[in-house]
C-alpha cells in the first residue's frame, strides 16, 4: 500500500518537473530552424501536424495525472479503503 502512495507520488513529481522540459523542446520543434533562429513566417510545422505537436504537452501532463491517480487507487484499494 504504502509502495503505490509512494511511488505514485514520486511518478507525479517527476512527470511536473519534466513538463517544462517537454514544453521546450516542442517549442523548439515547432518554431527553432537548425541554425538556431525562428522560421521566416514563425513556424516550421503547420496544418494538422501542427496542432497534433502542440497538443503532446496536454496529452503528457494528462498522462502523468492519469498515472499518479491510479498508483493511489490502486494503493488505496489494497488498504481496504475504497
Amino acid at each position: 500500500m504504502l509502495g503505490n502512495l509512494l511511488g505514485g507520488f514520486i511518478v507525479v513529481l517527476v512527470g511536473v518537473n519534466l513538463i517544462p522540459t517537454v514544453a521546450d523542446q516542442i517549442y523548439n520543434a515547432r518554431y527553432v530552424n537548425e541554425s538556431g533562429g525562428t522560421a521566416d513566417d514563425g513556424t516550421l510545422i503547420t496544418g494538422a501536424s501542427g496542432t497534433i505537436l502542440d497538443l503532446t504537452v496536454i496529452f503528457f501532463a494528462l498522462g502523468i495525472m492519469a498515472a499518479g491517480v491510479s498508483l493511489a487507487v490502486g494503493g488505496l484499494r489494497n488498504a481496504g479503503l475504497v
